[in-house]
């Protein structure tokens, strides 16, 4: 079905993931509830051809294809910018392979550099397989250190955003020896980059809690000192400057807490710890958001699913989630400036 979008409203940016991967099918099922598919103008960057027959099998159909989007009708809701990065000869469908990686950073590339050029005002990005990314030699760690380094921005965080609680990592893709090498400063500007971001989405100041780094906080040091020596200090820092914020605390009991309402932002000091609980949780609802961009960017939680991608099997509801707060999240960033 060809849908006109009804009214003005943003123009946001799809990168479609890895070709292999349930990126390109996520996204156009959430492209067929009319309320999302109308609630903006679409830009899906990717490649026609896996487009066309994607949408073929599931009932979808965009609005035009172009190659350039100076082409574009303004009128058009959902517009595929044919990508031409990948042939349909070099995709198998739920396997690693370097022209796919190759493809699905082209996109993403292409997306952001649309947002910084004014032409879009958000990005969602579909998964990416890092294994398919690296196959090529390109360095890459994920999608939100990547897109920080087109963005020129000296520093980026994660924020898992969900309704009922969020977390922000102070570490993120890295190894686990890597993510104990903490700092008062690196951990104190998180703490500030996620009461600055749930200030603006939710108009109060968030209530925040800190995980220390070892099991049970440190233990008064039993456990390792880190807790005194580089968390301690940062929240003390943060203290002064009567933000409310509370730590460190054990990562196994504060999670509970936070969960029961007693916080809305938990500091996790390493990507398991944030990203374990909040997927156990709510995963199809819980959002990746990248803080301290120029643009907006947000992203589904989960990976490119090789094992069930092209069986028609895909849960799109993360990616509508992701794209409905992309939405949300363009007022707070134009009502900030």
């Amino acid at each position: 079905m060809i849908s006109q979008r009804t009214g003005d409203g943003p123009t946001l940016c799809i990168s479609m993931g890895d070709p292999a991967g349930i990126g390109p099918e996520v996204a156009l099922k959430a492209l067929l509830d009319d309320g999302i598919r109308n609630s903006a103008r679409w830009i899906l960057v990717g490649e026609a051809w896996q487009i066309r027959e994607l949408g073929a099998e599931i009932g979808f159909r965009p609005d035009q294809v172009v190659t350039n989007l100076a082409s574009a009708s303004c009128t058009a809701g959902v517009i595929v910018l044919d990508a031409q990065e990948l042939q349909p000869n070099q995709l198998v469908i739920g396997e690693v392979s370097a022209a796919c990686g190759r493809a699905g950073l082209a996109y993403v590339h292409r997306a952001t550099q649309l947002c910084l050029d004014g032409q879009a005002e958000a990005i969602v990005t579909a998964p990416l397989s890092k294994e398919a990314v690296a196959v090529n030699g390109t360095p890459f760690c994920g999608h939100t250190e990547y897109i920080a380094d087109l963005c020129h921005v000296p520093e980026s965080r994660m924020l898992l955003f969900n309704d009922e609680l969020c977390v922000v990592h102070v570490t993120t893709h890295c190894s686990l020896q890597e993510a104990t090498y903490l700092s008062v400063e690196r951990i104190r500007r998180t703490i500030e980059m996620g009461y600055e971001a749930l200030l603006r989405l939710n108009g109060l100041p968030p209530r925040i809690a800190v995980c220390g780094l070892n099991p049970h906080a440190g233990e008064n040091g039993m456990f390792g000192d880190e807790e005194t020596r580089f968390i301690v200090p940062a929240i003390e820092q943060i203290q002064a400057e009567c933000i409310d914020c509370e730590g460190p605390y054990p990562a196994d009991t504060l999670f509970v807490q936070a969960r029961r309402g007693k916080y809305d932002l938990v500091v996790a000091m390493y990507h398991d710890q944030g990203h374990v609980p909040m997927k156990l949780m709510d995963f199809e609802h819980t959002v990746n958001v990248t803080l301290g961009l120029p643009i907006v960017r947000t992203s589904v939680d989960h990976g490119t699913a090789f094992d069930i991608a092209g069986r028609n099997l895909a849960n799109c509801e993360d990616m509508q989630t992701a794209m409905q707060l992309a939405i949300r999240l363009i007022g707070v960033h134009q009502n900030a400036e």
